[in-house]
């Protein structure tokens, strides 16, 4: 049997296919819910800690700015710069407010002041800047004073053109000015590069996440790979992650996030790759498969055992369907099963009972229509042959052939008594050859020398029982169709032989034969008669008795004879 199509196997595997499917929609949507979560903190914990950073540095962008005003602003800078001759005593003085400004910062590198014909005021020495006595010819002097008396903050630039960040840094200039607003000279610090970094510290990007900073013109101001200053391609790769600053990346696992300083024209970018928010959705992703295995198997050694409990009443149904040939058998209701099998349970036992019944009345009725088919036999025997023994009785009265009168009529009589055998449906093997034989021995005292006959048996097939009447119908037919319009002598033999258990009856006659192929068409059996009773009747009442291979078989051909074979079982059980 196909396992799988057991109702058992079936509930099981469509419960656990339900659970599955419903466990892995929930896991699903757990899943996305908690990933979701997690990247929406983690974006929140990202803006707060950029937001920070470029708090910070915009403080520090406001100090230095604070610097750089007490500097240019100084009474006593611009009215040094105003002046032709500059006294040393007042550059001294200068100097000296540089140096403290140097050392109230740590970052700052270098303090230049240029005044507008090309002097310059330094705590560096030997600096290699372009200078004329006329500065305003200068592109860089020109950039400077462009703000007016605003800060401007330049890109990272190298000195020495190395690519060394140590030699780094970032310069804030300012336009100094008289009371007039005339252009007295221009201010600068240079910030070492390392200040960026010094802020940008405490940002968690991640193992491969980075922070950078562009100014308003997309120039580079800060990022830690120095390539990214001389680099096009890496330039072009900055300003498309600004562009498409989109917020989480999928596919890169990155989250961007940028801020805009207020105090400059800088705007810094984090990109941060969510290795930790990675690691958690793998992890929680293997707590739901293990879980996920758990309760299906969980699930299905549960629904393997209710299901049990479902099925176990139905097959004891299916055996009991099974056993049916031995006997119809009640089956017990279970009370602790379902009410589906309890119903079909209780159905199946009335079942049984009815069928018993019906069995029993069929028993009855297949009796009855036995002996009523027996009658119905004798009542069809054919009256003409009664009649013509009768008018050949009366004849030889007549011409006073007293002992062939007293043989006939005995014989008449004796066909008569085997015929009815005592109101029983079957008969031995003896009489009914015996019966055969009073009937020949009546015909042939109408046909005379055109008929002979021969009747053989076996002394050890004369007690066995056959239904009546299947022998003499057929012996009739032989006469009627095959002897009687025969110019030569007819000759009819009957036998009965045993062979592999079964018992046949033939009876051979070299009449005029016939097409057997004629047999199948209803039409023509029809009005082949055998006695009055066609082959089909004959045919039809011995499958009945031994089953459907039992029964007549007919050999014949035109002008050379008919031999007509009966098959019987050799022992009949009665029913």
């Amino acid at each position: 049997m196909n396992t799988y199509k057991k109702l058992r196997v079936q509930i099981a595997l469509h419960y656990i296919l339900a659970s599955g499917l419903t466990l892995l929609l929930m896991a699903g949507i757990l899943y996305a819910s908690i990933s979701s979560i997690l990247l929406i903190e983690s974006a929140k914990s990202m803006k707060s800690s950029v937001n920070q950073s470029g708090m910070y540095l915009d403080l520090y962008i406001d100090r230095l700015n604070a610097v750089s005003s007490l500097l240019a602003e100084n009474p006593q800078l611009v009215d040094y710069l105003s002046d032709s001759t500059r006294a040393p005593a007042v550059k001294t003085d200068l100097l000296k407010t540089i140096d403290t400004t140097l050392a109230s910062d740590e970052f700052i590198k270098s303090i230049i002041i240029v005044s507008k014909d090309g002097q310059i005021l330094s705590n560096e020495a030997g600096l290699t800047m372009s200078k004329s006595t006329n500065m305003m010819r200068e592109t860089w002097y020109r950039s400077a004073i462009m703000n007016g008396g605003q800060a401007f903050l330049t890109s990272a630039r190298m000195q020495d053109f190395t690519m060394d960040k140590d030699t780094w840094v970032i310069s804030i200039s300012r336009e100094i000015t008289d009371a007039t607003g005339e252009n007295r000279g221009v201010l600068l610090i240079d910030l070492d590069y390392e200040v960026i970094e010094d802020y940008l510290a405490n940002l968690d990007l991640g193992t491969d996440g980075f922070s950078f900073i562009l100014n308003e013109n997309q120039e580079v101001v800060y990022h830690e790979d120095p390539s990214y200053f001389q680099n096009d391609a890496k330039k072009h790769e900055l300003q498309t992650i600004v562009e498409d600053s989109a917020g989480y990346d999928s596919k890169e696992n990155t989250l961007t996030y940028t801020h805009s300083l207020k105090n400059a024209d800088w705007m810094l970018v984090s990109v941060s790759s969510q290795d930790s928010l990675l690691a958690i959705k793998q992890q929680l992703l293997e707590i739901f498969v293990w879980v996920g295995i758990a309760l299906l198997l969980i699930a299905a050694t549960s629904v393997y055992l209710f299901a049990g409990r479902i099925t176990a009443p139905f097959q004891k149904l299916e055996q009991a369907m099974q056993d049916i040939e031995t006997g119809l058998k009640e089956i017990p209701v279970d009370a602790k099963g379902c009410y589906e099998a309890q119903s079909l349970t209780r159905h199946f036992n009335m079942m049984t009972h009815k069928i018993d019944k019906l069995m029993v009345e069929i028993t009855v009725k297949e009796r009855h229509l036995r002996t009523s088919e027996i009658s119905a036999l004798h009542s069809q025997i054919n009256p003409h042959f009664l009649y013509n023994t009768l008018d050949t009785i009366v004849w030889m009265a007549e011409f006073g052939d007293h002992e062939k009168v007293i043989d006939l009529t005995k014989a008449l009589a004796s066909f008569f008594r085997l015929s009815l055998s005592g109101g029983s449906e079957l008969t031995t093997v003896g009489n009914e050859l015996e019966h055969v034989e009073r009937y020949l021995f009546i015909q042939k005292e109408r046909y005379g020398d055109k008929l002979q006959y021969r009747i053989q048996c076996v002394e050890a097939l004369q007690d066995i029982e056959i239904p009546k009447l299947i022998v003499q119908p057929v012996v009739e037919n032989a006469l009627y169709h095959g002897i009687r319009g025969l110019s030569r002598q007819g000759v009819i033999d009957i036998s009965a032989t045993a062979e592999d258990g079964d018992l046949f009856l033939t009876v051979h006659d070299n009449g005029e034969g016939f097409n057997v192929s004629k047999m199948s068409d209803r039409k023509t059996s029809s009005t082949t008669k055998l006695g009055g009773v066609g082959i089909r009747n004959v045919d039809e009442r011995i499958k009945l008795y031994y089953g459907e291979s039992y029964g007549i078989h007919v050999q014949s051909s035109e002008a050379e004879g008919t031999t007509v074979r009966i098959r019987l079982n050799s022992r009949l059980s009665e029913t």
